[in-house]
């Protein structure tokens, strides 16, 4: 069973690994309304899946990238901007491109919706659709079969979220004990693996 569709990103346009894909942002020459950049900050929770077909994973945006092929060009410009009017085939062909690294898969259960968390099973398609999770479908990723809270892909994501993994995985925690989608005991144990990688962070940085 499909799950709901939230706020569109974009499409995966390439993979650099298994667990490591990008995803191109939609823009305003493909939907009418694209994706703002408070939509698609670091540590955000995104899933790609095919509404009313397959969800095939969920994942984290890790990384960013500006793509413009003006950049640094040698060739010969306009004096002055062009009229649209005069050329109507002129695009800008810059693009934004999010580095997303898969941490598992949501789970439509029997008896409730939960998560696997891990490197998933299945590759993921091109062109796949990229969506921004709600809260609702973070807080069913972090509970397991039996609706206890689960955190499984703390050593993946330390391993495989790139050049600020450490970054990542901190503000990950620290959103998910202050979000309020955990109480008690939940939300103290991952306060207490928040403060415990922001020590080993400070240490690493004094050494």
């Amino acid at each position: 069973m499909p799950f709901k569709t939230a706020t569109r990103l974009g499409k995966v346009v390439k993979s650099n690994s298994h667990c490591d894909y990008v995803v191109q942002l939609d823009d305003r020459h493909e939907v009418i309304n694209p994706p703002l950049p408070d939509d698609y900050g670091f540590g955000c929770f995104v899933k790609l899946e095919e509404p009313e077909e397959r969800h095939w994973a969920v994942g984290l945006v890790y990384n960013s990238q500006l793509f413009n092929p003006m950049f640094l060009s040698n060739g010969p410009r306009l004096s002055s901007e062009p009229d649209p009017m005069f050329t109507p085939d002129l695009v800008a062909d810059t693009r934004t491109l999010l580095g997303v690294v898969l941490v598992g898969t949501l789970i439509d259960g029997e008896r409730a919706i939960y998560g696997s968390h891990g490197i998933p099973k299945v590759i993921v398609p091109i062109n796949t659709p990229a969506f921004v999770m709600t809260q609702q479908e973070i807080y069913h990723f972090h509970c397991n079969e039996n609706g206890n809270s689960q955190f499984c892909y703390y050593s993946h994501l330390l391993r495989c979220g790139g050049t600020f993994a450490s970054q990542l995985t901190q503000q990950v925690l620290k959103e998910l004990a202050e979000g309020g989608l955990f109480v008690g005991a939940e939300k103290r144990a991952l306060e207490i693996l928040c403060k415990e990688l922001s020590w080993k962070n400070t240490m690493a940085a004094m050494r």
